[in-house]
């Protein structure tokens, strides 16, 4: 066997394919149809506007959001920061939800960037209501910083993928448009919870000044998320993504996959769904077990062990068996359900953390 047959042969016993992976809906890789379209895309200067192909996908993302325009970002991340700094001014307040992607994983950007502090408020299942944020909302005044942006999630991540209803957004929008406080959307998962509330995404986010959706998680494109909203803020937020350094050029091979996550791969969330509804199931009865399984709406299973310091053991226990999952905070694990692990794979899953489980 030569060095270089040697050496692609350790890589493919390395593929972390081989395994199960619920760590997160992050994992997936672009579907066969997708690297089709990425290697036929036709491409473009996307900083000078001539990208054929993200022009598309903005344009796209805009009629199906009922917007204006649309704007291609590299990363969740990046939408949000870029939303945060469209509407509010150094020294504001952002209201949100305690365990936010903006407050616990975008690397304290919101102060960084563009000068704002969070006010973080602890609201049940990660559902926030206008009686969670109006006694929290400032006016300007000498002695305080006024609140600037109220920033929500909807599929709440850390809070086990659970869907803020349409009903609940809806007295928040009214009170916040009243005040004139505008809003911004972490969607992330909007199309989880779409389907979960079976709501359009046009109706389900109409009341938000700014949504931030991602391509990539669930719809599994490789790489990318959009910012849609009205033509001003979209474009000023070009001009923030290139400060940033999103500015990208022939990008239009990333927005060809981008197109078919955007408009075709939403109709199978729900097999996502049910798949982490079986998992929880499975899970809910074991009496080491602490599992709201009216929680479980989406692709998200969060539970709790009832001893202390076990999660990264039975992490470690599940890696040997072929099942990846993560630990959240020092009590809790995480399985994220996703297109590359079936309906077979989450049995062989259950049963693995079943029987790991009933060892601690």
């Amino acid at each position: 066997m030569s060095t270089e047959t040697q050496r692609s042969e350790e890589v493919r016993s390395q593929d972390p394919v081989s395994y199960i992976d619920l760590r997160s809906d992050t994992v997936t890789r672009p579907t066969q149809a997708m690297r089709a379209a990425m290697a036929a895309a036709e491409v473009g200067d996307d900083v000078y506007g001539e990208d054929p192909t993200v022009n598309l996908l903005e344009a796209s993302a805009a009629r199906i959001f009922g917007r204006e325009a649309g704007l291609f970002v590299p990363t969740g991340t990046m939408g949000n920061q870029i939303g945060i700094r469209l509407h509010t001014q150094s020294g504001q307040e952002i209201i949100c939800e305690s365990r936010s992607h903006i407050v616990d994983w975008e690397m304290g950007m919101a102060a960084v960037f563009s000068g704002c502090q969070l006010r973080a408020v602890t609201a049940e299942h990660g559902i926030v209501t206008w009686k969670h944020i109006e006694p929290v909302i400032k006016r300007a005044s000498v002695h305080n910083a006024p609140t600037g942006l109220i920033s929500l999630e909807n599929s709440h991540n850390m809070a086990g993928g659970a869907v803020t209803p349409l009903s609940v957004f809806g007295e928040i929008w009214n009170g916040a448009h009243e005040i004139g406080i505008p809003l911004h959307l972490d969607g992330a998962r909007i199309f989880n919870a779409s389907v979960a509330l079976n709501v359009p995404v046009a109706v389900l986010t109409s009341g938000f000044n700014t949504v931030m959706f991602c391509l990539s998680k669930g719809l599994c494109a490789p790489v990318g998320s959009m910012l849609v909203g009205n033509r001003k803020a979209i474009e000023r937020g070009r001009m923030i993504r290139k400060a940033l350094g999103g500015g990208m050029r022939q990008v239009g091979v990333l927005a060809a996959a981008g197109l078919i996550a955007l408009e075709e791969m939403p109709k199978r969330l729900a097999e996502d769904h049910a798949n982490a509804r079986y998992i929880a199931e499975k899970l809910s009865d074991l009496p080491q077990v602490e599992l709201d399984l009216a929680a479980v709406q989406t692709n998200i299973v969060i539970f709790g062990l009832k001893e202390p310091r076990k999660p990264e053991e039975l992490v470690a226990r599940l890696k040997q068996r072929g099942v990846l999952c993560g630990a959240v905070g020092t009590n809790s694990i995480r399985f994220v359900t996703h297109h590359d692990v079936d309906r077979a794979a989450c049995e062989t899953a259950a049963k693995a953390a079943v029987e790991e489980i009933a060892k601690l």
